[in-house]
């Protein structure tokens, strides 16, 4: 029987995951913070030969902030979604995994990435919370257990 087996006939394989803590994720989220704010440096310029450069409203927001929301948020679940890491992940190392470590699933990263950090972002007192990530055992913030996620080392 093979090491990484439990002493059960149908056991499953346990895996032996290094999870990332607060620090990683982190400077990981700050890389990518930077990344987004140059996507939207680039895709709002234009804007600024719009209108004079007056902000265009739409209701109680404006379309650079509507663009730019859309911007961040589809980052994070499409990087994490065909890549399973944002840049700042790739770049220190550090990938998004399920718990069951099958496939990530959109309904999956949908909870993680748009509504764990939608909740993040409109109350902004939440934010606290990611200081989570460093007293779990598997290293998971609200969004995370949301989401049955975990940030872990890549092989």
């Amino acid at each position: 029987m093979n090491e990484t087996m439990v002493g059960y006939a149908n056991a499953t394989p346990v895996s032996e995951q290094r999870y990332a803590g607060f620090w990683m994720r982190f400077w990981a989220y700050v890389i990518d913070i930077v990344v987004i704010t140059s996507l939207n440096g680039i895709l709002l310029s234009p804007f600024k030969f719009v209108n004079d450069g007056i902000a265009i409203s739409v209701g109680i927001w404006t379309v650079t902030g509507i663009v730019s929301s859309i911007v961040y948020f589809a980052y994070f679940l499409l990087m994490t979604k065909f890549f399973g890491q944002t840049i700042g992940k790739m770049v220190l190392g550090i990938r998004v995994i399920r718990e069951d470590e099958e496939p990530l699933r959109w309904s999956d990263l949908f909870f993680r990435e748009v509504i764990g950090r939608f909740i993040y972002r409109v109350f902004n007192f939440l934010m606290i919370l990611y200081i989570m990530v460093g007293f779990t055992n598997q290293k998971q913030g609200l969004h995370d257990m949301f989401a049955n996620t975990r940030v872990v080392y890549d092989r």
